[in-house]
């Protein structure tokens, strides 16, 4: 499945200046993006069809520098074969050639005020995107401390009342319910779907809106998944961890994530030791583990 240019005209605001008879339907299925430099030269071994063809600020003055024969001749090397589109940046003229080569050969024009750089930047970051790998998880997004938290177990637990406790302390949320994480440079972020944006389901009070409830600075677009906490009902035939020496993973979309499993019951503060488990995780990652600075202790102690 590729990303539809017509998507990416849409999303990024491009002019469309010709549309092929199959503009609807034309796929890319690589954010890879080609400037025509090498080609408008007439180098056009290994040249990848199936880009997006870029024609910058040097590739136009090049273009421009032409007779009109020699344009058209040049052009219709690049046009002849079957490319998904050809966009130009800084609202360049089109020449007229290659309008009439569009109209020959079938092939989309498309027209940006942006620089080429920021062209090139926002379809790659676009189409990888949306080509990244996705799943959908049932739980809570949240940045706490600056980490994203991603809070799972089964429904009723309390997912969302420790949410807004967290929230209330001054985490922010991301999603709520249901968070959608896409693998993108081995990097798990989460954003929510666009219905449900801050908004929170609490039993007892019904939907809430957090930004509406407690302002801009409590939710955020997306963030990055560095922890899962599972809230579990407590077992007490289950052992748990006490010491912190050895981390727990749990496998999203191929990256393994720091785990903890968080038995609930009346009476603890379950928002609180997301919380400290929060800062615990972020203390071994700058290099320090109370863990091991305990056994270490007690280490030296026996000794002496």
């Amino acid at each position: 499945m590729g990303v539809k240019i017509k998507y990416i005209v849409d999303e990024l605001k491009f002019e469309l200046v010709h549309a092929s008879t199959d503009y609807k339907d034309i796929e890319i299925e690589s954010s890879d993006i080609n400037r025509p430099g090498l080609q408008l030269n007439g180098y056009y071994s290994n040249f990848v069809k199936d880009r997006i063809q870029l024609i910058g600020t040097q590739e136009w003055h090049y273009i421009n520098a032409m007779d009109d024969k020699m344009r058209y001749e040049t052009l219709e090397k690049l046009f002849i074969y079957d490319i998904p589109a050809v966009i130009f940046s800084r609202n360049a003229e089109i020449f007229p050639q290659a309008i009439e080569l569009a109209k020959k050969y079938n092939v989309t024009i498309l027209r940006s005020p942006d620089s080429t750089s920021k062209v090139f930047s926002k379809i790659i970051s676009l189409v990888e995107d949306e080509l990244a790998p996705t799943m959908r998880m049932h739980g809570v997004l949240l940045d706490i401390s600056g980490i994203g938290v991603l809070i799972t177990g089964r429904s009723g637990i309390g997912k969302s009342e420790t949410a807004l406790d967290l929230i209330s302390n001054g985490a922010r949320l991301i999603s709520d319910d249901s968070v959608i994480i896409k693998n993108l440079d081995k990097r798990l972020i989460g954003k929510s779907p666009e219905i449900t944006k801050y908004f929170m389901e609490i039993r007892g009070v019904g939907i809430i809106d957090i930004q509406k409830m407690f302002g801009v600075g409590f939710v955020m677009e997306e963030k990055e998944i560095e922890v899962v906490v599972n809230l579990e009902d407590w077992d007490e035939s289950k052992e748990y961890e006490r010491l912190g020496l050895d981390n727990k993973y749990q496998s999203i979309l191929g990256i393994d994530v720091v785990r903890f499993d968080i038995p609930v019951k009346p009476g603890r503060h379950t928002a609180l030791i997301i919380e400290v488990a929060t800062k615990n995780y972020k203390q071994k990652e700058l290099g320090y583990n109370p863990a091991e600075a305990l056994n270490n202790r007690l280490m030296g102690g026996m000794k002496d």
